[in-house]
């Protein structure tokens, strides 16, 4: 048996750059971070011939080719598992539209414990690699190329992405007394709604088309050296303003980036107390970020009391084998 545990993300600033419809014109750039809340793959070798797979669904199939899983079907076809297999997968939170990047960590969880259970060696370079590929150029999915870097490699980095599809990972090498500082400030809350991020972010990839649209996302990708600045100071305050800045951007990139019901979760938070905030991937709904100095949290407790908090702390750890049992070789 063979478990394997990958976390999910949040980004912070220049969310939407990662799209190849804005790189292969201009570098993109992202700051994210891995957090402490994970998706979990289970693969463990059976007697019989058969695939069994279990998560929201469950299937028993003789062949790849008749999975429905569209992730678990293609990452079985790249690590060359083709039978007497079961699969499982697992998270700490609903993984549909959280915003949270937790398809993607899906992706890279389940080539890291099939790759394991092939007895191959994987670097994290190359899971990133390949859960793009798997997303993006097979399932032709509508997305970019920062949530699995962020899956597979975990801690805190900028992420700079180029015209020929290379992503380069730059560490954020900081104090770890100024990293709790960060985490402590940031409180996520759940908005209640549940979304697709495909249709928002295939507008906003045909809106890079328009050179207004095209210059706001440039002017999200510059916010990114001046937050990762504010971050390595330890500046709270800064950091916060440059996230409300990014929210007031991002809500021009496409419809249903946001709505009536987010907005106001955002302004009752901003008049508590808050400095800034997003929302979790694409938009639309899932997780909604704020930072809030430690001194003003218990007034947005308060007025955030209806809404669900998830407790979280940044992650220093991408995917990793958590537990390999492999008593007899597998086939």
């Amino acid at each position: 048996m063979i478990i394997v545990r990958t976390p999910l993300r949040l980004s912070f600033v220049g969310g939407g750059s990662d799209l190849k419809a804005f790189y292969e014109k201009r570098d993109g750039m992202v700051i994210s971070s891995a957090i402490d809340k994970f998706v979990y793959v289970i693969v463990k070798e059976r007697f019989d011939e058969l695939i069994y797979l279990n998560y929201t669904e469950k299937e028993r199939v003789e062949k790849v080719s008749e999975i429905r899983h569209d992730l678990v079907r293609e990452t079985m076809r790249i690590t060359g598992v083709e039978k007497g297999v079961e699969i499982t997968t697992l998270a700490d939170i609903p993984s549909e539209g959280s915003g949270l990047g937790s398809s993607s960590s899906i992706t890279v969880g389940l080539l890291h414990a099939l790759y394991t259970y092939q007895n191959a060696l994987i670097t994290a370079e190359q899971l990133a690699k390949e859960a793009c590929r798997i997303e993006i150029d097979i399932l032709g999915k509508p997305i970019g190329r920062q949530d699995q870097y962020a899956a597979a490699y975990g801690n805190l980095n900028e992420f700079v992405f180029q015209r020929d599809d290379t992503v380069k990972r730059i560490p954020i090498e900081i104090d770890n007394s100024l990293l709790r500082k960060f985490s402590s400030a940031a409180l996520l809350y759940y908005t209640g709604l549940t979304r697709s991020a495909d249709a928002i972010l295939s507008e906003q990839k045909k809106n890079f088309s328009e050179q207004e649209k095209f210059d706001i996302m440039s002017e999200m990708v510059s916010l990114v050296e001046r937050f990762k600045k504010a971050v390595g100071e330890g500046d709270i305050e800064k950091c916060g303003r440059l996230l409300d800045k990014n929210w007031e951007l991002k809500s021009k990139m496409a419809s249903g980036i946001t709505n009536g019901r987010i907005e106001a979760m955002y302004q009752k938070a901003k008049e508590a107390g808050a400095l800034g905030g997003k929302i979790a991937g694409a938009g639309g709904g899932g997780f909604l970020m704020l930072v809030v100095p430690r001194e003003r949290q218990n007034a947005v407790f308060e007025v955030m009391k209806d809404y669900r908090e998830m407790p979280f702390m940044l992650e220093r750890s991408g995917s990793k084998v958590i537990f390999d049992d492999r008593s007899y070789s597998a086939k």
